[in-house]
C-alpha cells in the first residue's frame, strides 16, 4: 500500500477516534512518565491541530514544572526551503494562531536571539504524524518539515511519536530518507522503535 492510501486510512481513523481529550491525556502522561523524558533538559513538543493527539495541557503542565520547553513553527530557510523554527517557550500567552491555525510565536518575534533554539540543543523530540507502526515507522503530512528537523538533531536525542492506537498500521511505507522513531507512544503502550540505527 502506498503512502497516499496509508494517509487516507490513518486520517480517517484519527478523525473518527472518540474520546480524544481523555486519550490524549493518557498518551501524554505516558510520555512524561518515561525516564528519558524526565532526564531530558530540553524537550520539543509539537502544538496540536485538527484531530492530532492534544498536547497543549501537557505543555502547560511541563512549563509550570520548570521543564525547558521548545515548540516548532513553520518557516523557510535562507534558500526558501521549508523548515521548522524552534522557539523557547516560557508562557502559553506568547503564542498566536498561525499556519493551519496551529499556535506559534508571533512572526515579528521569530528572530529574537534569546528565543531561538538550535536543533542540536534538543534532548527529546515529541513528534506528530498521520500513521505509525510498532517498529517506529512514521508517515507525516508530506510537507517534509519534520524530516528536515530530525536530520539535524543529535544522535542521542530521543525521538518519540505520539498517536492513537487507531493510527497504527502493520508497516508504514518508508523511503530511504525517512527516520524511524525511538518510541511510539499510544494510549495502550510504549512501543520501542528501530530508531535511527534502523534507517
Amino acid at each position: 500500500m502506498d503512502k497516499a492510501n496509508q494517509r487516507q486510512i490513518a486520517y480517517a481513523a484519527r478523525n473518527a477516534q472518540p474520546d480524544k481529550e481523555m486519550l490524549s491525556i493518557e498518551i501524554c502522561n505516558r510520555v512524561i512518565a518515561q525516564s528519558w523524558c524526565q532526564a531530558a533538559d530540553t524537550v520539543m513538543w509539537y502544538l496540536h491541530c485538527r484531530s492530532e493527539v492534544r498536547t497543549l495541557p501537557t505543555v502547560a503542565a511541563e512549563l509550570a514544572g520548570g521543564k525547558r520547553i521548545v515548540v516548532p513553527y513553520c518557516t523557510v530557510d535562507a534558500a526558501g526551503h521549508r523548515q521548522l523554527g524552534l522557539w523557547h517557550l516560557q508562557a502559553l500567552d506568547e503564542l498566536r494562531p498561525g499556519m493551519w491555525n496551529i499556535l506559534e510565536p508571533p512572526r515579528d518575534r521569530w528572530q529574537e536571539p534569546a528565543k531561538q533554539v538550535r536543533a542540536e540543543e534538543l534532548d527529546a523530540v515529541i513528534v506528530p504524524g498521520v500513521a505509525f507502526d510498532r517498529q517506529g515507522g512514521r508517515l507525516g503530512n508530506g510537507a517534509g518539515y519534520y524530516d528536515r528537523l530530525l536530520a539535524c538533531v543529535r544522535p542521542d536525542a530521543v525521538l518519540a511519536a505520539v498517536c492513537y492506537e487507531a493510527q497504527l498500521l502493520p508497516a508504514v511505507a518508508m523511503d530511504w530518507h525517512d527516520v524511524y522513531m525511538d518510541f511510539v507512544v499510544t494510549e495502550q503502550a510504549v512501543y520501542s522503535g528501530r530508531g535511527r540505527a534502523g534507517c
